[in-house]
């Protein structure tokens, strides 16, 4: 990762961190005040083959006490809460990722990083996308996320859930971050990140 990205990084993260504070902190409130279980969610992702770390998220889902395997399809909706099912649809349950960035664990935009799972399944895959640093939104992000959830949610099983995952998913984002990769530059990544934030604030917010 070049200096420039990097400063660009530190500069966004810095200056998220000040203008949500106060909106991070009720987040915070609100989900200890309605849960059962802790504030934050803690997930094993790889920033690189062979090289895990903790993704911060605020927790959206009731504990789960048999484990927690996979992407979420529809047999998790259950577990998600009402104040979760608000914050996904706005992706403000990725707001923690901000202490990654400031970590160097990921960057501000790149390719969303994957469960170790997938990566040991499809090496030639992520060997490719991991490339480039890891992000909290990317190209794949924009564009695709709505359909992946869309495609996710009306799953009935984990297993059905796992193979639309890496049947459709997992190569249509590919695809879309290795494009990115071909063309990275900070233009792009300032272009990918406003489009984000529009997403994010708008009045429906994306699914």
């Amino acid at each position: 990762m070049t200096w420039g990205k990097r400063i660009f990084d530190l500069a966004c993260a810095f200056t998220l961190t000040l203008l949500i504070f106060p909106f991070f902190g009720w987040i915070c409130l609100r989900i200890w005040w309605e849960g059962d279980g802790p504030i934050f969610y803690v997930s094993e992702r790889m920033h690189a083959p062979n090289k895990p770390f903790g993704l911060i998220k605020f927790r959206t889902m009731s504990v789960a006490h048999d484990g927690d395997q996979g992407v979420t399809g529809g047999s998790k909706m259950q577990r998600i809460t009402p104040l979760g099912a608000a914050l996904r649809k706005r992706r403000f349950d990725e707001l923690p990722q901000l202490w990654n960035i400031f970590k160097g664990d990921i960057t501000v935009v790149g390719p969303r990083p994957p469960l170790r799972e997938y990566v040991e399944r499809y090496p030639d895959v992520y060997d490719q996308v991991l490339k480039s640093r890891p992000g909290v939104t990317g190209l794949a992000s924009l564009i695709f996320h709505r359909r992946e959830a869309e495609l996710l949610e009306n799953c009935v099983d984990p297993q059905e859930t796992d193979d639309v995952y890496c049947r459709i998913c997992i190569p249509a984002k590919a695809k879309l971050d290795l494009m990115y990769q071909r063309n990275a530059n900070l233009c792009l990544d300032t272009w990918i990140l406003y489009r984000t934030l529009r997403q994010m604030l708008a009045r429906k917010g994306p699914r």
